[in-house]
């Protein structure tokens, strides 16, 4: 916000702040709320949440349909980048489901080479590179050699190969290389060999298939839980996005920012209590949340939104502290004028309306 100068923060500040309305305790946060939800005890950021998640949802709606930018009255949600509400919805996650994972042989190897590769990099640019050079990605016609030297070309000349979204870890250990993208093509072809596919297949659940990936060097709690959840866009695994969740450091964050007191439950507890009660809290608060074709919010769309308001929090609360003790959100919105057309996992079978933005 400092580069937005002390006038527009004011601005920010006065107009993009939630809570504190009329009939609420001083706290921001309305008896029956604190009712609802003893021992556990929310602050005014869990007001924002509910908030934030119907806006952000909104923006996304309007966007579809084509309506003129600005999309919202919010002077943080114009100012900064947030993720959708829905996690699929996202960019990133949009082009892996539609590009990646469903472009291309099915079969449970070659879709799952696929998938793993991209997220290892998670970035669009990186994956068209290779498309375009290698002709087709496959785990058939895979060669370290030929992937290596593209990408440290890429390298070279100056491209970033990795998406800034999160980082990728170099790892420990007899698998480390001394280039880091070399440790993660050893990684996937570990994975390939170890016929880690099948082995997801067979889980049984989504915790096991996390277990299982967790096992898998470079690979801590944070990725295992994103990778299990985009190879189970595919038709390789098919389990409920309501049965496990696994907080990041974000989530984490806003979760503290959200609660003063967890009333002795833990993130994960905390975060299945929210995804539970959704239509009872927003219709408590009079909130209109209009759902992604009827597909209610999931395990890891309300883990994403503690993490995402925890970051909105840090303009519209600052007083609120959390575990990160940041203070600033760094990446600004910029409209991406690339269209995207919406395409969801076909097992999901929603009632879809498709368009583009």
């Amino acid at each position: 916000m400092e580069n937005t100068g002390a006038g527009r923060r004011e601005e920010v500040l006065a107009l993009g702040r939630v809570g504190d309305e009329p009939g609420e305790i001083s706290s921001g946060v309305c008896k029956e709320t604190l009712r609802r939800w003893y021992p556990v005890k929310p602050t005014v950021v869990f007001e924002t949440y509910w908030k934030f998640a119907a806006e952000r949802q909104a923006i996304f709606f309007r966007r579809l349909r084509g309506e003129t930018a600005p999309w919202t009255d919010d002077l943080v949600l114009r100012e900064f980048k947030f993720t959708n509400a829905y996690r699929v919805l996202d960019r990133v996650s949009q082009y892996l489901v539609r590009n990646v994972i469903y472009a291309g042989s099915q079969t449970e190897e070659e879709t799952f080479f696929r998938t793993i590769l991209f997220k290892l990099f998670n970035k669009i640019e990186t994956w068209e590179l290779l498309l375009q050079r290698m002709g087709e990605i496959s785990w058939a016609k895979y060669r370290f050699e030929a992937y290596d030297a593209i990408l440290t070309e890429a390298k070279m000349s100056g491209a970033r190969i990795y998406s800034a979204a999160y980082i990728m870890p170099s790892g420990s250990g007899p698998l480390v290389c001394p280039v880091k993208h070399r440790t993660h093509l050893r990684l996937l072809e570990m994975m390939m060999r170890d016929r880690t596919f099948a082995r997801l297949g067979d889980a049984g659940s989504m915790r096991r298939a996390f277990e299982i990936l967790r096992e898998y060097p470079t690979i801590g709690d944070f990725l295992a839980y994103q990778f299990v959840t985009d190879v189970n866009y595919s038709e390789l695994t098919r389990f409920s996005e309501m049965e496990f969740v696994m907080p990041g450091p974000g989530a984490r964050d806003g979760i503290r920012k959200c609660f003063a007191d967890l009333g002795g439950l833990n993130e994960v507890e905390l975060i299945k209590r929210v995804a539970v009660r959704q239509a009872e809290e927003f219709a408590s608060r009079g909130i209109h949340f209009q759902s992604l074709f009827g597909r209610s919010l999931q395990l890891i769309d309300c883990q994403n939104l503690f993490c995402e308001v925890g970051k909105y929090a840090r303009v519209a609360h600052p007083e609120i502290k959390g575990l990160s003790n940041r203070t600033r959100i760094k990446q600004v919105f910029e409209p991406n004028p690339e269209s995207i057309q919406y395409f969801f996992p076909p097992k999901w079978s929603l009632s879809v309306k498709m368009g583009y933005m």
